[in-house]
């Protein structure tokens, strides 16, 4: 069965040959690869050994695909206009993947494997090389063989690169490698090393690697390295826009790759609540392709004037939606002291968790000072009015039935449930939790 992907220039017809042991006959997916995000290009069924075989189409254009049968079972491969031949194990795919026939797949394993083995030696040496003894025999062999190990990648890498300048594999490396950290710095200077030159060496205008991980991945890497476990959320958010200043400065020579990344980081940072990121990022960066025309802006370039609009100190977004009866209600129409805006689903078990919770704190009010206007995301009626029938919420409760798509979910950004803004009476957020620990802090801090 041949694949529909999308064709690219290209010239001779190949195909893909594979043998997943222990998965006998099964759906077996084929995947495109767009930094994290996967998207199915077709599907076929395996034969009872777990054999595999597409033709794949004229012109495929190069990148990282995945080959997939389960949640946690799949292979990353580069496909780059050649015939590739693998076997694996259906339990332990990643460990025990070998490649019989394919130039690309056998240099993106060998960086891979090296990797691994380096990364896992280096990180058994460097409390060594920080707090060993100085004089001590072993500490100089210790530092040697610190230096030796990331040599030998390095080596690696320019050895193959000479050997094979347009391999797919090698572009990829290129992208991964970490700079060459000297064990004669300290701990903080060697930080400040690598925040500074993690980017250095990266070829920028190299696009078809958005069609892979790396740059995903490397932009998970170098957050990592502005972080640590004793850090609050303020202090997170402080290095974090240091890191993001740095990336986005050194990615924006390219316009594809910047957005991208600008793109990327923006929804991680939303996922996990940073608003002052998103903010900073809101304020200081847009979308390189974005037009003026308010029509025509990009959907990113949406996202981040919106995020202008949600940070605390700003004015609610006016919204208006109708209650279980058919009612419009305008969110700005509200009276009380202060309104708790909360978007929420009867499908998401973190709701589910909080919104009775809520309700116990709700119903002790005395005088009640603030109402709750429930935005639910829920598409079917049903679910929606059992769940606030079961748990009596006798706040007001509103859904367009739209999920993610309602206009509310727009003009707010929401992107996860559950969401909630502590509204006061002049409709300026002043609060943004995000558990229910913030949320039960911010009532207490405000709602007195």
């Amino acid at each position: 069965m041949a694949f529909l992907i999308a064709a690219f220039t290209g010239f001779a017809q190949n195909s893909l040959d594979g043998s997943i042991r222990n998965l006998g006959k099964s759906k077996v997916y084929l995947m495109s690869i767009y930094g994290e995000r996967t998207k199915v290009s077709d599907s076929a069924i395996s034969d009872s050994l777990g054999r595999i075989h597409y033709t794949l189409p004229t012109g495929l254009a190069p990148g990282l695909y995945r080959i997939g049968w389960s949640k946690t079972g799949f292979i990353n491969l580069i496909l780059n206009r050649e015939n590739v031949k693998f076997e694996t194990w259906a339990t332990s795919p990643e460990d025990s993947l070998k490649i019989l026939s394919s130039l690309e797949n056998s240099l993106f394993r060998s960086f891979f494997l090296m990797g691994k083995t380096s990364q896992m030696k280096l990180e058994l040496l460097m409390p060594i090389v920080d707090f060993y003894p100085v004089r001590d025999e072993f500490y100089s062999k210790a530092v040697s063989e610190f230096e030796t190990i990331q040599k030998n990648q390095l080596n690696f890498l320019d050895s193959t690169s000479k050997k094979y300048p347009f391999s797919f594999a090698v572009r990829m490396e290129k992208v991964s490698q970490t700079p060459y950290i000297s064990p004669s710095l300290p701990p903080s200077s060697r930080m400040e090393y690598l925040k500074q030159h993690y980017w250095d060496k990266i070829d920028f205008s190299d696009t078809a690697m958005l069609r892979t991980n790396v740059f995903a991945d490397k932009i998970i890497s170098y957050l990592a390295i502005y972080q640590n476990n004793r850090m609050n959320q303020k202090q997170l958010e402080t290095e974090f826009i240091k890191a993001v200043t740095v990336a986005l400065g050194a990615a924006s020579v390219n316009a594809d790759v910047y957005k991208f990344m600008l793109d990327y980081m923006v929804g991680g940072f939303d996922k996990y609540h940073f608003d002052e990121v998103i903010t900073y990022i809101a304020d200081n960066f847009q979308d390189p392709f974005s037009c003026e025309d308010a029509a025509r802006k990009s959907a990113l370039q949406k996202k981040l004037d919106n995020f202008k609009k949600l940070s605390i100190g700003k004015t609610a977004p006016a919204i208006e939606v109708a209650d279980i009866k058919g009612n419009n209600i305008n969110l700005l129409s509200l009276k009380n002291e202060f309104t708790l805006l909360v978007f929420w689903s009867s499908q998401c078990p973190h709701c589910t968790e909080l919104m009775p919770k809520l309700k116990a704190w709700y119903d002790k009010q005395k005088p009640k000072r603030l109402e709750v206007m429930a935005v639910s995301l829920d598409t079917s009626r049903n679910d929606w009015s059992s769940f606030i029938k079961k748990e009596k919420l006798n706040w007001i409760n509103v859904s367009e039935l739209k999920g993610y798509f309602g206009k509310a979910e727009d003009e707010y950004n929401i992107y996860a449930t559950p969401t909630i803004y502590l509204i006061d009476r002049e409709k300026k957020i002043i609060a943004k939790p995000i558990t229910w620990r913030e949320l039960e802090q911010a009532l207490s801090e405000n709602v007195k």
